[in-house]
């Protein structure tokens, strides 16, 4: 195995749950997938909202090749192993001096997978994610937790799917804001608790996050689910093998990618 993650980073995810900052991009090269990805917003629309927003590897090549960047398999490897499902890609993107937010939550809850499986989130800055813009912010250590009860909110401004949140009171005193500057990145534990405020700045707040999986975990709250191999192998066949974009935004792509999302929306929202 091999990895770019020194033996006490790797400690130090295990111990607080999450790393940052770790590069992953040059700055250039982060303009170039922002100017890709509002390119894409262009060309879908108001389709991209409505489900592009997620796993739009399935849609787009520059997606589908960020989401195999090498120096951040190169950091997740140090975390799941050699052989590295991508389980989901989505975008979170606060539109300057948004009411947007994200309410404080473990990513685990609702996605099927194994609760104690080893699931980590690069979460890749595209734009300036400061505590202005609404960064990421994590309590750390409460990975070690259990699958916490949530609540369905459905908050019109929350940018999860379901508008949960913890059912628990979380100490605001004890969250640690993860800043980013384009290309920089942070991995977090599939069960840490987080979320972030709206944005006060003046430009957007643009994160990719990658779901990545070891291809022995199994989904347990649906009959199939999918996810696309970047690096290894997978000799398990848990996860039916998402392909590259037949084309970018084709047809093909398309259908591919909504096909597999209303498989995936079944199980989170089941």
């Amino acid at each position: 195995m091999t990895t770019s993650l020194s033996e006490t980073q790797q400690k130090d995810y295990w111990r607080e749950g999450y790393l940052a900052p770790l590069p992953a991009l040059e700055p250039d090269r982060a303009r170039n997938y922002r100017a890709a990805l509002e390119a894409a917003e262009a060309q879908a629309g108001e389709a991209f909202d409505r489900g592009l927003r997620h796993k739009p590897h399935l849609v787009w090549n520059w997606a589908d090749e960020l989401i195999r960047e090498t120096s951040v398999l190169d950091a997740v490897e140090g975390i799941l192993g050699p052989d590295i499902l991508c389980w989901e890609s989505a975008l979170f993107t606060k539109d300057a001096r948004s009411s947007s937010y994200i309410s404080w939550h473990q990513d685990i809850t609702y996605w099927g997978l194994e609760a104690e499986g080893n699931v980590v989130t690069a979460w890749i800055a595209l734009s300036p994610s400061t505590r202005l813009s609404g960064c990421m912010r994590v309590v750390p250590g409460t990975h070690t937790e259990r699958v916490i009860e949530h609540r369905d909110t459905h908050a019109a401004d929350n940018l999860l799917s379901r508008g949960q949140e913890l059912a628990v009171d979380v100490d605001e005193a004890d969250a640690v804001d993860i800043e980013l500057q384009p290309g920089q990145m942070s991995l977090h534990h599939v069960k840490i608790f987080h979320g972030s405020n709206p944005n006060r700045s003046d430009d957007r707040r643009i994160g990719f996050a990658v779901r990545y999986i070891p291809p022995h975990l199994r989904q347990q709250a649906g009959t199939a689910d999918s996810a696309r191999l970047v690096r290894g192998e997978d000799n398990f066949g848990h996860f039916e093998l998402e392909q590259p974009p037949a084309g970018d935004f084709s047809a093909q792509a398309l259908a591919a990618h909504k096909r597999l999302r209303d498989q995936r929306m079944a199980i989170m929202m089941r």
